[in-house]
């Protein structure tokens, strides 16, 4: 690593705010029907943050709606205890895949190094199936969006190798002056 991204981490907050959102109009059509889904991806999401020293500041499970996404990531990113969106679900090539096309226009700059290097460690897990991810982060008025796989696999892998190593690290570098 770099000396400039060792003083970077070493000067990057230790504890951030995440907001987990979770998409999928399965999970919610059993919520709203009285069930209690099973969201194992947003449960590693928040365990995985909470272990490290993250404060979970919210969750939500939506339908893949991109009036309800978008509604809900304007309200998670307007908070000033959020300093993190990372939502799952709704990455794929369905039809009713839309988080990435919900969320995009919410971003200032993307991080295209994010999905490549998500797709690059995939593929190495699962072959070309991989190239299937439209896992997508942005940055948005000095707080960092992710769009995770809805798979429970995926999305510890992303937290792991990718997002918890980084987070602080992003956080610091977008919200620098300019």
């Amino acid at each position: 690593m770099s000396k400039v991204a060792e003083l970077h981490k070493h000067d990057a907050p230790a504890s951030l705010g995440i907001y987990i959102l979770t998409c999928s109009t399965s999970k919610f059509k059993q919520l709203k029907t009285g069930q209690n889904p099973e969201d194992k991806s947003g449960d590693i999401i928040e365990r995985l943050s909470s272990t490290s020293g993250h404060r979970v500041e919210g969750r939500r499970l939506v339908s893949d709606s991109r009036l309800m996404i978008k509604r809900v990531a304007k309200k998670a990113l307007s908070s000033k205890a959020v300093d993190v969106l990372i939502i799952t679900g709704g990455t794929g090539l369905s039809p009713r895949d839309v988080t990435v096309e919900s969320i995009s226009r919410l971003v200032d700059k993307k991080i295209p190094g994010f999905g490549e290097l998500f797709r690059n460690i995939s593929f190495n897990e699962i072959g070309s199936a991989a190239m299937l991810s439209r896992a997508f982060a942005g940055s948005a008025n000095g707080k960092v969006i992710f769009c995770l796989p809805g798979s429970p696999h995926g999305v510890q892998t992303a937290m792991e190798r990718l997002i918890l190593p980084e987070i602080g690290h992003m956080i610091k570098i977008s919200r620098e002056p300019k």
